[in-house]
């Protein structure tokens, strides 16, 4: 599973032009589910990010985890995470995992997320989705299971 997670002050997802996610302060998660994938990978990957240290306290020093700030979560699925770039000029997606599995995962994620915060938002799985972010920082990170 890889996530590409930014730290933002609002971000929102939108379809046909129509809100159906935003969030204010927290972060803006990408996430992809690779073919391998499941509910473990989900799990890490949420303990991770969950407790990442990537918010300022007073002094501007980033020692605050998403809990210490009230922060939100905004959950987008995003398949070409797994783009394969290294042969050719058009990315091979063959380590993405088969939708509906991936979607199972995406979902079970986002369970994951709800669990633990109180504002939590989420894209349209498979849909052809707009993103509107102000990045806080900015602060941008890659997580990706396989590495953690």
């Amino acid at each position: 599973m890889r996530a590409h997670v930014q730290r933002v002050s609002s971000a929102s997802v939108s379809i046909d032009g129509e809100v159906v996610g935003s969030i204010g302060r927290g972060y803006l998660v990408l996430l992809g589910v690779g073919k391998d994938d499941d509910e473990a990978a989900a799990a890490k990957l949420w303990a991770k990010l969950r407790g990442l240290r990537i918010n300022q306290d007073e002094a501007g020093k980033t020692n605050l985890a998403l809990a210490d700030v009230d922060g939100g979560v905004l959950v987008v699925s995003q398949f070409t995470l797994f783009a394969d770039c290294r042969h050719g000029r058009r990315p091979s997606f063959t380590a993405a995992g088969a939708p509906d599995e991936a979607e199972r995962l995406y979902e079970h994620f986002v369970s994951l997320v709800r669990a633990d915060v109180p504002e939590v938002a989420t894209g349209r799985f498979g849909a052809d989705m707009q993103i509107g972010l102000v990045n806080d920082g900015p602060f941008t990170i890659l997580l990706d299971t396989d590495e953690l």
